[in-house]
């Protein structure tokens, strides 16, 4: 195979498809229905299994167990569930990664250019974007979607079928049970919002109009004691329009569980 470094230790099913440029540590464990893009570097004692495909580039830390059963009681051993994990993507040591569920629609995605420090945990049909930071020990319970661009803080578990949107970031050991607001800062336990992400903001080319737009908004949103209804009514009516503001009023307009008061 072409340039692929495996070491003697490693356990490679016949049946897993590696990719030019795969490198396989110690005593690594590689599944039948693996396949893994060009370049990954799996560490020592990982176990990749089930139905994942990992993407280009990706590194993988000892420990590591990627692609196993979901810890949901109503899946079958035979179901046929998938994880795909997209390109560029760093998952350090002992990092878990469950596929989907028959029930949540078969899949959990993770995108590009991630990190997934040590420790960290995410469920079955899990949707992860791009540009996603999730510090230790960081958990998703199922059915949980993260934006691109949104970090997570060491300790903090996120509740099934909660999302938190683009640009955020959550503090250390929050409890997140509701929607986290894109281009936000929320913290606590259970977390709240504090402020817009400001740093996030400016680290993304976010211009100081549009980030002014954003306080306002916020300052209506969670500060201002109307409903949510009218306090996105008045957004509408009082503030320019730019991308930024509608994916706020549309994430706002879509939440199932509720934002982070």
């Amino acid at each position: 195979m072409e340039n692929i470094n495996i070491h003697k230790s490693a356990i490679i099913h016949s049946g897993a498809k590696l990719s030019p440029g795969v490198s396989i540590g110690p005593y690594a464990v590689i599944d039948e229905n693996v396949t893994l893009g060009d370049n990954v570097r799996v560490g020592s004692h990982c176990v990749i299994t089930g139905q994942t495909k990992v993407g280009k580039n990706c590194k993988i830390y000892t420990g590591a167990v990627v692609g196993s059963a979901p810890q949901d009681k109503k899946h079958a051993v035979d179901d046929n569930v998938f994880l795909n994990i997209g390109e560029n993507n760093t998952i350090r040591e002992y990092v878990t990664i469950n596929p989907g569920t028959l029930e949540g629609g078969g899949k959990t995605v993770i995108g590009n250019n991630n990190l997934l420090m040590a420790y960290c945990h995410v469920a079955h049909d899990c949707v992860i974007g791009n540009n996603c930071i999730m510090s230790n020990n960081a958990t998703l319970a199922g059915h949980v979607t993260l934006e691109d661009n949104a970090v997570i803080g060491g300790m903090t578990a996120v509740h099934q079928f909660t999302r938190l949107g683009r640009l955020c970031i959550v503090g250390g050991c929050s409890k997140v049970v509701q929607d986290v607001p894109p281009f936000s800062m929320c913290d606590g336990h259970p977390a709240k919002v504090i402020r817009t992400n400001a740093v996030g903001l400016e680290r993304a080319g976010i211009s100081s109009e549009t980030a002014l737009k954003l306080k306002k908004a916020f300052k209506i949103l969670f500060f201002s004691g109307l409903s949510k209804t009218h306090a996105l009514e008045q957004i509408e009516k009082d503030i320019d329009p730019c991308p930024e503001i509608e994916h706020l009023i549309f994430f706002a307009k879509t939440s199932k569980r509720g934002l982070c008061s």
